[in-house]
């Protein structure tokens, strides 16, 4: 999944920084949407996952206008109901941005829905 780096993605704009570049939570935002994609090959007809951990490394700025490229590996096989995937981004010129794994629980969508409405 490839994205370009626009003034709504930067820390300044997310309040997570005051700099204008790329924002660690949209980076992760984006590595995540990669592993919803990746586990789709996973699931079964009713079932969805749900990210339970992050441990990503933000190595590398990336200014507006920088396209980064993310990816997500999946597990050969689940671990039960858990999904461990391995996840990295680069920039245009190829340079390494993150690095690390995203765990994403499988869950039946409705129980899960209405466990968190409180049913």
């Amino acid at each position: 999944m490839r994205y370009e780096v626009t003034e709504t993605d930067t820390a300044e704009a997310l309040g997570s920084g005051d700099v204008p570049v790329l924002a660690t939570p949209r980076l992760i935002a984006w590595l995540e949407a990669a592993t919803v994609r990746a586990a789709g090959a996973f699931l079964e007809a009713g079932r969805t996952t749900v990210g339970t951990a992050i441990r990503v490394e933000h190595l590398r700025a990336t200014a507006v206008g920088g396209r980064v490229e993310v990816a997500a590996e999946p597990p050969a096989a689940p671990d039960g109901t858990r999904l461990t995937f391995r996840v990295r981004a680069v920039d245009g010129s190829g340079r390494l941005v993150a690095t690390g794994e995203i765990d994403r629980a499988i869950v039946d969508r409705q129980r899960f829905l209405a466990k968190a409405a409180g049913a």
